[in-house]
């Protein structure tokens, strides 16, 4: 028995002397004011009109000395989206498109990301939108990581930048409008980048 139980302690305390670095996980709070989450949509083939969201807000946990990322989600109010056409973004609201009267919300959440180099990571979850989830990976880049020097009302804030890029199909969520002509291209790529404050 003696031969059976040493071993084993053993293994736990090993085990366990790698736990810590997973508990040194800091929660980010994507700043509002430095977060765009924008999109490319092609319009019949003859150049790509460019909207953003103007609404959006999101969280996550990351630790720094292990590059370990966890808890993702970042929230996109659909209503606020804007494309700088009126009657265009009428129409993206209606159900045709976003169907924000119903679907007020698009939602993407991960549990984690796989780093793949120094300072870009894989951020596969999914995207919820139109009341449906599907599989979205987002390339993502660590940009710095520092003491802000603009500071604010509480000191000097510890900062995250990231740049991330994805794309995905409309048609998958049910948004098919103008998707079989070609004059709506189906293929959204994502353009996302924000600062995040460290709690």
């Amino acid at each position: 028995m003696r031969a059976f139980f040493l071993p084993t302690l053993t293994l736990c305390s090993a085990l366990l002397a790698t736990t810590p670095a997973q508990a040194q996980a800091a929660r980010y709070e994507i700043d509002p004011d430095h977060l765009t989450v924008a999109f490319l949509v092609d319009h019949i083939g003859y150049a790509k009109v460019l909207g953003m969201f103007r609404s959006a807000r999101g969280n996550y946990r990351f630790d720094e000395a292990t590059a370990t990322l966890s808890e993702v989600r970042i929230e996109v109010e659909t209503a606020s989206v804007f494309s700088n056409q009126r009657k265009r973004d009428d129409h993206l609201k209606g159900p045709d498109f976003l169907n924000s009267g119903e679907f007020p919300r698009m939602v993407f959440t991960a549990s984690g990301a796989k780093r793949t180099g120094e300072r870009t990571f894989d951020i596969t979850g999914q995207l919820e939108l139109l009341g449906k989830k599907q599989p979205l990976t987002l390339q993502a880049t660590w940009n710095k990581s520092a003491e802000s020097p603009m500071g604010g009302f509480g000191g000097k804030p510890y900062v995250m930048g990231v740049s991330a890029r994805g794309s995905f199909k409309r048609s998958a969520y049910g948004m098919n409008y103008a998707v079989a002509n070609g004059w709506v291209g189906d293929e959204v790529p994502l353009i996302i980048e924000f600062e995040a404050i460290r709690q």
